[in-house]
């Protein structure tokens, strides 16, 4: 079963639910796991993007395989 599937009918049952106190933990459950998934970026980090962004669009990028065969180069010269 896939994540969406799950959500659909995990909706649908709680969509069916009258307990307002069984609805309030549900709801401190899905929050809490929700604020775990949060990251809060320093000015830095986002600036970061902002210019990897930038960089993306110009086509200044390189595949993983290009990197990976520059690393084994650079490593090999040490």
């Amino acid at each position: 079963m896939s994540t969406i599937e799950l959500r659909h009918i995990i909706i649908e049952r709680i969509s069916q639910i009258d307990d307002v106190s069984f609805l309030k933990a549900i709801k401190t459950i899905v929050e809490s796991k929700a604020n775990e998934d949060f990251y809060k970026l320093s000015d830095f980090q986002k600036k970061r993007i902002k210019e990897s962004r930038e960089q993306v669009k110009l086509g200044q990028t390189i595949s993983n395989d290009a990197l990976q065969k520059e690393i084994k180069e650079w490593l090999s010269t040490k």
